[in-house]
């Protein structure tokens, strides 16, 4: 009879999250505190102003201005060709 009032007291010390999760109140709170800012973290690395989305879209404006260059520099080609050709002809 001992034993069970032993047993009963220990039951009933232990707080809830003793109880179900093995943690004390304390390390509950820590570890729920450290998720929650982990949780936060990897919003703003998805979300934020440095973010995976923003990476993305400056991949595509470099692309946009690769080709941009290189039609600009086909174009360019083609007036110093007609222009050396119209300075050739003023020139005769």
């Amino acid at each position: 009879m001992h034993q069970e009032e032993l047993f009963e007291e220990i039951d009933t010390r232990q707080s809830v999250t003793e109880r179900y999760l093995g943690l004390s109140l304390g390390k509950f709170f820590l570890a729920l505190f450290l998720i929650v800012l982990l949780g936060i973290y990897i919003g703003v690395l998805l979300y934020g102003t440095n973010s995976l989305e923003v990476l993305f879209r400056l991949q595509d404006y470099e692309t946009n201005l690769k080709e941009k260059v290189t039609t600009l520099k086909k174009e360019n080609a083609e007036l110093q060709r007609e222009y050396f050709e119209l300075k050739e002809i003023s020139a005769q």
